[in-house]
């Protein structure tokens, strides 16, 4: 028996804006306003374009979108007709995207305006059965190498929703995860884990009053996630169609923005960009940060500067969110300390454990594992990969942490980017943490490197700071002092800026490449 109750969440997001139609749902990247019952409509019509074209539940809608009304509206059409959904990210390669096209066995694919320059160095590569596009080319109508218009081939469908029985088992998404070369991994998610996001929002407070977060990294990743659910609350999605600091902090004074999600290196460019200090920043409620290592100094300066707003998040594709920092426990951040990523939120069990599955006692480094109703459903198409991770309901992170006294959560690290060196283990963000305190450096990203014998050895990539010109000798003395010979970095490369992947952390790979060409 399907569940006859069950509201899924784009049909929970729908309803809201249709009850209150007049209000300013969208603000495009380009300053347009579009109103809540506008962008509802729209989005019924097109969920009925989508059923009427065999979007059904069962298949797949694959968006090749940037950050634009349309591609929202997509994702919320293509949910309420059934079909599981599946991102494009850009910065992935063209064939890595066509591969992901195929394992997904994609039934429509469409392309907003923000992707249309890039889609003819895809389609050649992919067989799919129906490619549409979101929105008129330049001179209208159809868009040259890509198709129909199916926004305006909706224009004569009803505004209401179709007739669709969704339910908590059905397909939601495949997220991919981050990665450059190969396929990344397809997490399967369904709708009913999704549909409890909305019951407790991370930083909701109702107090706050109407939320207006600006979405200035990809709405494929965690932007899209905060978009549904400030929509859902009544809010406004302000968008822009890419970070760049100076066009975010503008934007969080002219728009007055209380919602924001950042990676730490974006958090980090906000606070060394210039016009930070004569920025009204009083509007902001909700900063939160995660996804990469934090660097304690960076957020104390953020705190000071920023206030008492951030929100540390940790959390993954494969789980939703596992814990949370508020405001108020960032006291716990000490000089020269570790952040932690806050104690475990309402229904996730989280232990740390030893490989061979032993739990371990507070205080002791370990595996993160994790049980809650938010845990996917697996890889896609990839048994033996899920079964690696799942095990007894439990999902084994991949990450390496450990419990304080107080039950707060610390991560060390990704297990996967563990330096060996000879004499000990070295966990990157560990160094890190510590460098980025040096008056010379500004950010940095450290990582292994192996040489013609595989041994390892400590890298550094270092953006200087203003003025400075960082030294290996000075660093390596800096590191050696505090932390040790073997963290100590061998080799610094300096660089304009740390290269990003996709999903917006520091792209080791790319740094390792670039070290050993």
């Amino acid at each position: 028996m399907r569940d006859a109750e069950f509201v899924s969440g784009p049909l929970l997001i729908l309803r809201s804006l249709a009850s209150g139609p007049d209000r300013t749902a969208v603000v495009t990247a380009d300053g347009a306003r579009i109103t809540a019952g506008d962008f509802a409509a729209a989005t019924y019509r097109l969920a009925h374009e989508l059923v009427a074209r065999g979007v059904t539940r069962g298949t797949t809608v694959t968006l090749l979108t940037g950050n634009t009304p349309e591609a929202l509206s997509a994702r919320y059409a293509a949910g309420l007709a059934g079909a599981r959904v599946v991102n494009l990210y850009d910065g992935m390669s063209t064939p890595v995207l066509a591969e992901i096209t195929a394992s997904v066995d994609t039934t429509v694919l469409l392309v907003d305006a923000e992707r249309y320059a890039t889609a003819p160095e895809l389609l050649p590569l992919i067989d799919v059965p129906t490619v549409l596009a979101l929105g008129p080319g330049p001179a209208g109508g159809a868009v040259p190498a890509i198709g129909e218009d199916v926004v305006a081939a909706s224009a004569h469908r009803p505004a209401e929703p179709p007739d669709v029985r969704v339910g908590p088992e059905d397909d939601l998404s495949i997220r991919h995860t981050g990665g450059t070369t190969g396929i990344p991994k397809g997490v399967l998610s369904l709708h009913g884990p999704y549909r409890r996001v909305f019951d407790a929002p991370v930083g909701s407070d109702p107090a706050d009053g109407v939320p207006r977060l600006l979405a200035a990294t990809p709405l494929a990743h965690l932007a899209g996630i905060m978009s549904d659910l400030v929509l859902q609350r009544g809010g406004t999605v302000v968008l822009q169609r890419s970070f760049e600091p100076g066009a975010v902090l503008a934007a969080i004074e002219r728009e007055r923005i209380t919602d924001l999600w950042l990676l730490p290196p974006l958090l980090h460019q906000l606070l060394d960009h210039p016009t930070i200090g004569r920025t009204d920043l009083s509007s902001l409620r909700h900063v939160l940060y995660g996804g990469s290592a934090a660097s304690a100094t960076r957020i104390r300066e953020a705190l000071k500067v920023i206030g008492p707003v951030l929100f540390g998040v940790y959390g993954m594709s494969e789980a939703q969110l596992i814990s949370l920092l508020t405001p108020q426990e960032h006291d716990r951040i000490g000089p020269g300390g570790q952040v932690p990523v806050g104690r475990p939120a309402p229904g996730v069990e989280v232990a740390v454990r030893s490989p061979d599955g032993t739990d371990l006692p507070t205080g002791e480094q370990g595996e993160v594992h994790l049980r809650s109703s938010a845990v996917m459903a697996g890889y896609w198409k990839q048994p033996d990969l899920t079964a690696a991770v799942l095990r007894d309901g439990w999902l084994n992170t991949g990450d390496v942490g450990y419990f304080d006294e107080d039950g707060y959560l610390y991560l060390s690290d990704r297990a996967k980017d563990l330096i060996i060196v000879v004499g000990g283990h070295v966990y990157p963000s560990e160094v890190e943490d510590l460098l980025v305190t040096h008056p010379a450096v500004a950010r940095c990203a450290v990582f292994g490197v192996r040489d013609d014998q595989e041994t390892e050895h400590v890298h550094v990539a270092v953006v200087p700071a203003p003025g400075q010109q960082p030294r290996l000798d000075d660093l390596r003395a800096f590191v050696t002092d505090r932390k040790g010979r073997i963290y100590a970095p061998e080799a610094l490369h300096l660089v304009d800026e740390i290269p990003l992947t996709p999903v917006g952390k520091p792209d080791k790979k790319r740094l390792r490449e670039a070290a050993t060409a």
